[in-house]
């Protein structure tokens, strides 16, 4: 028996029992997902090895490209290294060759004229010494 505020007397409602006992039903739909089917799932992984094969291919023309594109620039600033190393070598040869005239004055030596040239002919290896001589003597005969 129940005791309701202090009172033992009270009698107990069978009907709210009832109520509290029932329950509510409910249903509740379960899907299960199925698997794919094996074809499929090899087609899915034929589709995923070609398009990791292309996107291979394209990463190694794209390096290829970048490694001539670099090789490309090291020759061009090569290019430019030597085209300033030959400019500078212009230069010291011009001033070489102002040089020249100015050292030739200082010792001593006078320009030629057209009539003061001398014909050097060659000879053979062997005769160099003995050519040099001649055309010394015939110079100084003339």
């Amino acid at each position: 028996m129940a005791y309701t505020r202090g009172n033992l007397a009270v009698k107990e409602k069978a009907q709210e029992r009832v109520t509290q006992q029932r329950y509510k039903e409910t249903t509740k739909v379960v899907t299960r997902r199925t698997g794919l089917p094996a074809r499929e799932k090899f087609l899915y992984l034929i589709t995923l090895i070609a398009v990791i094969i292309v996107a291979g291919a394209l990463m190694s023309r794209y390096a290829h490209i970048y490694e001539l594109n670099k090789q490309a620039e090291a020759t061009i600033v090569d290019i430019k290294k030597g085209q300033k190393a030959i400019a500078d070598l212009q230069v010291e040869k011009e001033r070489l060759n102002n040089q020249v005239i100015e050292n030739a004055k200082s010792l001593g030596y006078v320009e030629a004229t057209d009539k003061d040239v001398i014909f050097v002919p060659r000879t053979s290896t062997k005769n160099t010494s003995t050519g040099a001589e001649s055309s010394s003597t015939e110079a100084s005969s003339k």
